[in-house]
């Protein structure tokens, strides 16, 4: 049995590599100890297996955001609690280790009402909250909208284009029905609460309210409650 020694100070000795390159191999998820991945560069190791993965790169550990569908029913200030670990897609195809420090100092950005579903950001990159914060309005935003009730006349072409929400005329959006009961929006800006108050003005009831794009990213088939990550090749 070796004396405990911090990691960071332990791989710098086997690979021959600075205690600054080590602390980012580390921080950046290469490294694991017995097996499994270590991320804190002060954790202290004696005579454990010690490897630096393949393709190990000692860059600053990225910052990350995530793509979260949002059960009907939840406030926003409940829902960074919702990305953990165990709650990730088993669809995320992004490639993208999961770190622990993904999980911390996470914003939501893009909240929906909160009888509303479907999907929001939530970020711990300052670009994309900046960038969502500030061009959040000029995105294209695609809901499905459940109602019931019947049409009122002309009332595809006033959804389309001739509402006003909270006493200001809208701009005009696309709308389509998908199915019997459903309708596809694409829309921008739109604030919480203006779908359903659309509807309304048109004769039907809204049963639910569902987004599925935000720009040009698109929630996919992601469950309630789950999340994956925004892949690196992705923009809004």
């Amino acid at each position: 049995m070796t004396d405990p020694i911090r990691l960071d100070k332990r791989l710098t000795s086997l690979i021959g590599c600075s205690r600054g390159d080590a602390q980012r191999y580390i921080e950046g998820g290469w490294v694991t100890v017995d097996g499994n991945v270590v991320e804190q560069p002060q954790t202290l190791v004696t005579d454990e297996t010690i490897v630096l993965r393949e393709n190990a790169e000692a860059t600053r550990a990225e910052t990350v955001s995530m793509l979260l569908h949002k059960p009907a029913g939840m406030r926003a200030d409940e829902l960074c609690a919702l990305v953990t670990p165990d709650s990730r897609s088993e669809l995320d195809a992004t490639g993208v280790t999961l770190l622990q420090r993904h999980f911390h100092a996470l914003q939501l950005v893009m909240p929906l009402a909160d009888e509303d579903s479907g999907l929001v950001v939530v970020s711990q990159d300052g670009r994309i909250v900046s960038h969502l914060k500030d061009r959040g309005a000029t995105l294209e935003q695609e809901y499905l909208v459940e109602v019931s009730g019947e049409l009122a006349p002309y009332g595809m072409k006033r959804l389309a284009h001739g509402l006003s929400f909270r006493n200001w005329p809208l701009p005009p959006c696309k709308v389509s029905w998908q199915n019997e009961t459903r309708l596809r929006f694409a829309i921008k800006p739109v604030q919480p609460g203006q779908l359903r108050d659309m509807c309304s003005q048109v004769g039907l009831d809204v049963i639910s309210v569902r987004r599925l794009r935000i720009g040009r990213v698109a929630m996919g088939k992601l469950a309630p409650g789950q999340w994956r990550y925004l892949a690196p090749d992705e923009r809004f």
